[in-house]
């Protein structure tokens, strides 16, 4: 269980306290989680929502999924508004130990808190009620891992390099809307989804992938961006789900584009597009073994 503390919320049992945005969990951040756990007590993580330039890897829900899944037990939440952005570094400790029993605390070396990014791992050290532990930044491939790297490779459709680093693979959850049901008249049904203004997004185009819904996991042809060749610039999230039948309609579901396969394109003719599904099937088939 998982349980979401917010701004002033105070927790009373001892617990190893991780500090960082996490707007994305990625395997430096899994170093520190290892860390943690080998105390013995139940593991917080502070998350903050917003401030991250070029949005952030896992919106809310989806981050508190991957936070349960990860075996955290307590997240601390904070919105990055401008009274958060403006607490001087000592202030923001002095809050955060007031409230937060912590029989450990860890951080990466690069971690920088408060106004002006003032405060440092020395100032945590020295306002901790506890041991703090300051982990050295992990590398793949000779170069640092962070999310900043990670939205790179989204925008590049690097998928299997994204993937590489993130503790789970990127998805994108939300709830089914009703859509035009044009999929349906070419003999390829898929579910929408609303593109969240906040989430850092792979370049537009084509994947192959898989979805996990209320009904189980399916091979899918994910569509992120427009519909050009309906004249539909509204972006959106469409998904073919290779084996299902059924409504979906207003359940959440988490969408994970896994292989770039093509640009987005606007095709000649609904048949022609009809006729590149099937292609675009017939290797998510190949590629997933159905």
């Amino acid at each position: 269980m998982l349980t979401v503390l917010g701004e002033k919320a105070a927790l009373r049992t001892p617990c190893a306290l991780l500090l960082g945005a996490f707007d994305g969990f990625h395997i430096g951040h899994l170093t520190l989680l290892e860390e943690a756990k080998r105390t013995g007590y139940p593991v917080a993580a502070l998350t903050i929502f917003g401030g991250k330039q070029g949005g952030a890897l896992f919106l809310p829900a989806e981050r508190r999924a991957l936070l349960y899944r990860l075996g955290v037990s307590y997240t601390l939440e904070y919105d990055f508004t401008d009274g958060f952005r403006d607490t001087p570094a000592e202030n923001f400790l002095g809050a955060l130990f007031s409230r937060i029993c912590t029989g450990a605390v860890f951080c990466g070396e690069d971690f920088r808190f408060g106004a002006g990014a003032a405060g440092t791992p020395a100032l945590l050290r020295r306002m901790a009620p506890c041991p703090v532990t300051v982990l050295p930044l992990r590398e793949a491939g000779g170069e640092k891992v962070s999310s900043t790297r990670i939205k790179k490779m989204l925008a590049e459709a690097d998928m299997g390099g994204a993937n590489s680093l993130l503790c789970v693979p990127y998805f994108i959850q939300g709830a089914v809307e009703h859509g035009r049901h044009v999929g349906s008249k070419l003999g390829f049904p898929t579910l929408n989804l609303s593109l969240p203004a906040e989430k850092t997004l792979p370049k537009e185009g084509v994947y192959g992938g898989h979805a996990q819904t209320p009904a189980g996991e399916f091979p899918a042809i994910v569509n992120i961006g427009p519909r050009p060749t309906f004249g539909v610039a509204e972006k959106k999230i469409e998904a073919y789900l290779e084996g299902f039948s059924g409504n979906l309609y207003g359940e959440t579901v988490r969408v994970f584009p896994e292989t770039y396969y093509r640009p987005t394109t606007a095709f000649p003719s609904a048949e022609a597009l009809r006729d590149q599904l099937a292609k675009d099937i017939c290797r998510l088939r190949t590629e997933k073994g159905a």
